[in-house]
């Protein structure tokens, strides 16, 4: 007996950018800059590679999200497995070129009905990810 697929949802921030795919390519994919961002991490943009996002520890919480790299598409497209707190979703970043810069997709997939409180705050953390993201990508040469 198989059981049915649990209907989960994605978290997805959509977000123009005045710069050319390379620019905010570079600041998804270079550990140095995902650290201004996101979080500290051993991030390398390879296939299969493994790594993890360090926040400050909170309650209930060592602060470690563990990935896995799953695609590398230069300047096109990046997805990785975050897995914590027994949560297990998948994050990808979609870069399009448009006329006046970059527009970048991001989902996060895979938040089951019983994690209403992890998706409201993956909502609220990409939000401010990506502003994040916005002013260091802003910054590069």
């Amino acid at each position: 007996m198989t059981t049915p697929d649990i209907a989960t949802r994605s978290v997805i921030v959509e977000k123009e950018f005045p710069h050319p795919p390379e620019k905010v390519w570079r600041a998804l994919t270079e550990s140095s800059l995902i650290e201004q961002w996101l979080m500290k991490n051993d991030f390398q943009p390879v296939s299969g590679y493994t790594f993890s996002l360090r926040a400050n520890p909170a309650p209930n919480w060592n602060g470690v999200i563990d990935c896995q790299v799953l695609a590398v598409e230069p300047c096109r497209t990046l997805s990785y497995t975050w897995g914590t707190l027994g949560m297990e979703s998948v994050v990808m970043f979609t870069l399009t070129p448009t006329d006046a810069g970059t527009h970048l997709r991001m989902e996060q997939s895979g938040f089951r009905p019983d994690q209403e409180a992890n998706y409201k705050g993956a909502q609220y953390g990409w939000k401010k990810f990506l502003g994040g993201l916005e002013r260091v990508v802003a910054e590069l040469e």
